[in-house]
């Protein structure tokens, strides 16, 4: 019996993807990253890394087409304020509540020629949620 594919495989499958896009241009930006997934009680980080002296928590936003417009328009409100909470968390846990910290946003569309990534750095302050 064959499985079939749902809407929710293929939204997986571009999520994977798009953060494995994210990564390499991360660590070709010279990032030294950290922690995938970091997930906790009020939800996930997609990627922890390092950029010289700050850690920077990441979000991937990717897109398979323009129809909903550019991944980081959707890193809004809510989502500012629990990625917040999370990177709290992960701040607490790892010593680090007295570093430099900033959230950075990686959008990745996908187009007939590839997929586009643009790093938004310091797209959001924690501080204004």
């Amino acid at each position: 019996m064959q499985r079939r594919c749902s809407v929710s495989d293929a939204r997986v499958s571009l999520g994977k993807t798009g953060e494995d896009l994210a990564v390499a241009e991360l660590e070709r930006r010279g990032y030294e990253i950290l922690a995938r997934r970091y997930r906790r009680r009020g939800g996930e980080i997609d990627i922890i890394a390092r950029d010289r002296e700050t850690t920077v928590f990441v979000e991937v936003k990717t897109r398979e087409n323009g129809e909903f417009g550019d991944g980081w328009e959707a890193v809004r409100g809510w989502k500012q304020r629990r990625m917040a909470g999370v990177a709290m968390d992960y701040a607490a846990r790892n010593g680090l509540i007295d570093t430099r910290c900033r959230f950075d946003v990686v959008s990745i569309q996908f187009g007939s020629d590839g997929p586009a990534i643009e790093v938004y750095q310091n797209a959001f302050d924690a501080a204004s949620r």
